[in-house]
């Protein structure tokens, strides 16, 4: 296979392990962020630090650059530039049209519910709080208000009065990416779960899904993942026919990660859509499957075989939250360490916020174990990462290991 050189837009986490995939192929891969020290910076041929918001940045760097593929990895991009690189020649990753639709609320949720006649929650458009009231009035409460266009689940509020309703708005416009000033006004469905099928489209062969990924949002973000979900043939029916209208719909090649709401009555409603690795489907670095949802991400851009995808463990994983402010955080290796069938996976972050997401802890099984015990390992042993966290209380309990916090440092006893 001939090397190929890849331009890879956003660097965050989800990227870092798509350069690894690359990297492991033999590819060249140049990763561009509004940072330096970015984590996919960290394991690519070469970095390029700039506003991808700034269109004609992005078109110097294209120039710059040369590349045969472009891989878009986070929203904030101005994604109409990439139908002229398409027309150049450049293969966008899935496609220009993939793109330019997800990144943007509006034209994904049309598509699915207009176009598609696919089931979705009841919504409206709005760009001033006036219209907000009203599609609120409209919807009824509770209802939730998102921004158009926006990540890990940036302002995305759940309303259940009027009286939240101008807080909901001004979190919207303060967390909307990009120059979108307008939000989405959802029904709210009361789901008795939420899921992630991850579903792979190629240049030549059929459309494969992953096993489903039970997840659990806060605030419209990821805090955890697992795998397999239990989920009834019927709706796991469903759900592969509206992802695969979905992706067909959109074109091109790669991973997405499809959202989907099961109702308490066995429903499956489509939610979202991300024409890239998803974050839910980190778990499978942890081996759940046969290949992580980064490497199949890789083949199929690269047009490779994916001869089948097999679940070989059942797995969780848990988030790392930074609790402080300001520098690279201590992590507490020790204690998830020690347990057996446990990886952790730092991002590499070169800052931290409260809240912020800078690793997970993986945890997995036989592929017919329960996964209760696996999301509670892995919960608990993120809880106890970082450092900070674990000065609070002073000590660290694992079975009959006790780590005491001294200096930054955890030094760990018989208890």
């Amino acid at each position: 296979m001939k090397m190929k050189k890849i331009l890879l837009l956003g660097s965050g986490e989800l990227g870092r392990e798509f350069v690894i995939a690359a990297k492991r192929a033999g590819q060249y891969v140049v990763a561009c962020d509004r940072y330096a020290g970015a984590p996919a910076m960290q394991v690519a041929d070469e970095c390029d630090v700039f506003s991808m918001l700034d269109g004609d940045a992005l078109d110097a760097a294209v120039a710059r650059h040369k590349p045969d593929i472009i891989v878009p990895e986070i929203e904030a991009i101005r994604t109409e530039r990439l139908f002229d690189y398409e027309r150049q020649g450049m293969q966008v990753v899935p496609s220009a049209r993939a793109v330019n639709y997800t990144m943007n609320r509006r034209a994904i949720r049309d598509l699915a519910a207009k176009e598609l006649g696919l089931r979705t929650a009841r919504y409206h458009y709005a760009k001033t709080f006036d219209e907000m009231k009203a599609a609120a009035a409209d919807i009824g409460f509770p209802c939730v208000v998102k921004p158009l266009m926006s990540s890990s689940g940036h302002g995305q509020s759940y309303v259940h009065s009027e009286a939240e309703l101008e807080k909901a708005f001004n979190d919207a416009m303060e967390g909307s990416r990009g120059d979108v000033k307008e939000v989405i006004v959802e029904e709210f469905i009361d789901f008795d779960s939420e899921f992630t099928l991850l579903t792979v489209t190629q240049k030549e062969g059929p459309t494969l899904f992953c096993p489903p990924i039970g997840h659990v949002q806060k605030g419209g973000d990821y805090r955890e993942s697992w795998q397999p979900y239990s989920i009834s043939a019927e709706a796991l029916a469903a759900a592969q026919h509206i992802a695969g209208r979905v992706t067909e719909a959109l074109t091109g090649a790669g991973l997405w990660g499809v959202e989907f709401f099961l109702t308490k009555q066995g429903e499956v409603i489509f939610s979202e859509l991300s024409p890239r690795p998803h974050d839910t489907g980190m778990v499978t670095l942890g081996h759940t499957t046969n290949l992580s949802e980064f490497e199949l991400h890789f083949r199929a851009v690269m047009g490779l075989p994916i001869a089948g995808i097999h679940l070989e463990h059942a797995g969780a994983s848990a988030v790392v939250l930074a609790k402080g402010e300001g520098g690279v955080p201590e992590y507490n290796l020790v204690d998830a360490l020690s347990e057996d069938y446990t990886r952790v996976r730092i991002f590499g972050k070169p800052e931290q916020h409260p809240g912020r997401r800078m690793g997970v802890v993986l945890c997995y099984g036989p592929a017919d174990a329960d996964t209760t015990p696996l999301r509670d390992k892995a919960k608990r042993l993120a809880a106890w990462m970082n450092l900070e966290q674990a000065l609070e209380s002073g000590e660290l309990v694992t079975g009959t290991v006790t780590g005491k916090v001294k200096g930054g440092l955890t030094v760990m006893t018989n208890g």
